[in-house]
């Protein structure tokens, strides 16, 4: 990978994807639905659907029927006259012949997900909910297949350089100043009275979290209840403690190695391993020979410190990956760098293949960049200050929106909300969920132990979560199933957590 490539997955991982899968998109490679055997059109409100397929692509997920079609909308919503979005949207039909009338509206992360193309990889936490109601797949503006706003990677071309060309290439079909949230929200609500619904389930994961509150907020007479996976506090500078955050839950994962007998024999500290590694990686970075990891074909690769930070985050995000991290860093502190290498290998696949990272920087550059400053606390961190520096150099060069003088604003109101979070949530920790239902008299929070980033489909959440939003009750669940709950041991081989 050319170093600008590296200075972009550095730059724009804001929250990452809440579907298990974490990765920006700098490609336009993503697939369209599939259309499958044509039956009598389904028609809702105006719009006409085609039966289709939605698939994940390079998983072994299976594709997932549904019902597909597209929805015009103004570019700038205040200049309806000029350029038109086609947004791609689908329904996923209920199991039940007469379902809800309330359509349960799945918001995806990033900033740049498509719905149509991570719903497969979340759809199995969905099924205790399409029970009993359709659910709605939209891919927000400047994403998936919804003039996606994506570009590819140039070798050699200095980072803020290549910001602007990438900018300039999309001028054509985009004006980077529309695809914003507030400009997505206003597609969402035409979307919902184009289709006749009465009311939204807002389903949010990451950074659609902060797109359901945005929504809530202008168009609350239009939502029915709100389930918020990972949560984004309204008032959140996206990005302003990423280093903080990361460094706490490392600290609590590593301090957990050192109080098991077995983990502390076997890794001594995982943490002085870590800052050891960081340390001669900033002075030298490594250089081997390695396998690829999906072709296996040898070839020559190298790790430098920036990419082992944005690894070990990543790492982070779940409890299975975390549980590796102690043998992986001590593998490498050994100078065994192969798997490493090919784990950072293998995200890079992924970074490159499903975020539409010239979306996530209009949002970031609208809504928040002029609000990030380095802090110097953060110097000491794995992450150090360089993810700010990186984003305000590339917002100074893409053009932007600006913002509305509330957007920072909570939401407030009488709205029905379940906030779901991980204990050991390295991007969005569970005291984000606390701020937001500190403004909401009919909110309740569920933390799993143990459990890091998007955690709705774990254990008994998808039972849970389909309970509220047939009642849009929280505070009448029983939560006593999530206690059960745990930390993954960490991983004393690759072969499992036993020594």
């Amino acid at each position: 990978m050319t170093r600008p490539r590296r200075w972009i997955l550095a730059s724009v991982a804001l929250l990452a994807l809440g579907a298990v899968k974490l990765a920006p998109r700098l490609e336009g490679l993503g697939t369209h639905p599939q259309s499958v055997t044509p039956t009598t059109p389904f028609v809702r409100g105006r719009l006409t659907f085609t039966p289709c397929e939605l698939k994940a692509e390079n998983t072994p997920v299976p594709p997932v029927k549904a019902e597909c079609t597209h929805f015009d909308v103004p570019e700038d919503w205040d200049h309806p006259q000029g350029r038109h979005l086609s947004l791609n949207v689908a329904l996923v039909p209920s199991s039940n012949r007469r379902p809800a009338p309330d359509l349960v509206t799945f918001l995806d992360g990033g900033p740049g997900g498509a719905a149509t193309e991570d719903y497969p990889l979340l759809a199995a936490a969905f099924q205790p909910i399409a029970r009993y109601r359709d659910v709605l797949l939209v891919d927000q503006r400047g994403t998936g297949h919804s003039n996606p706003l994506s570009c590819r990677p140039i070798p050699d071309v200095e980072p803020t350089e290549l910001m602007r060309r990438c900018a300039a290439s999309l001028e054509a079909r985009a004006d980077l100043r529309f695809y914003r949230t507030t400009d997505a929200a206003r597609d969402l609500e035409a979307l919902r009275l184009a289709l006749n619904a009465p009311a939204y389930t807002l389903v949010g994961v990451s950074y659609g979290t902060r797109m359901a509150q945005i929504y809530a907020k202008r168009y609350p007479n239009s939502v029915r209840a709100m389930v918020l996976d990972s949560s984004v506090p309204n008032a959140l500078t996206l990005g302003s403690e990423h280093a903080q955050n990361l460094e706490y839950v490392l600290d609590a994962r590593f301090a957990r190695c050192v109080a098991d007998p077995v983990c502390k024999e076997r890794f001594h500290d995982p943490a002085a391993t870590l800052r050891r590694l960081a340390d001669r990686l900033r002075q030298k970075p490594a250089s081997v020979e390695v396998r690829d990891p999906v072709t296996f074909v040898s070839k020559h690769a190298t790790l430098d410190r920036s990419e082992l930070a944005s690894l070990v985050r990543l790492y982070a995000y779940n409890p299975v990956s975390a549980a590796l991290l102690p043998l992986t860093l001590d593998e490498a502190d050994k100078g065994v760098y192969g798997p490493l290498i090919g784990q950072v290998a293998l995200l890079k696949d992924d970074l490159s293949t499903r975020l539409a990272g010239g979306m996530e920087l209009s949002v970031i550059c609208a809504e928040d960049a002029d609000l990030l400053t380095a802090n110097a606390a953060d110097r000491s961190t794995l992450l150090g200050t360089e993810f700010v520096d990186r984003v305000k150099a590339a917002c100074g060069v893409w053009p932007h929106g600006d913002r509305p003088a509330d957007f920072h604003a909570p939401l407030e109101g009488p709205v029905p909300v379940l906030l779901l979070e991980g204990e050991l949530d390295p991007v969005t920790p569970p005291r984000y969920a606390t701020e937001i239902a500190s403004h909401l008299p009919n909110a309740r929070v569920i933390v799993l132990p143990g459990q890091g980033h998007s955690v709705m489909g774990t254990g008994c959440l998808p039972a849970l979560v389909g309970k509220f939003v047939k009642s849009a009750d929280a505070r009448a669940l029983d939560v006593t199933c999530t206690a059960r709950e745990r930390d993954r041991a960490p991983f004393m081989s690759y072969s499992g957590s036993t020594p």
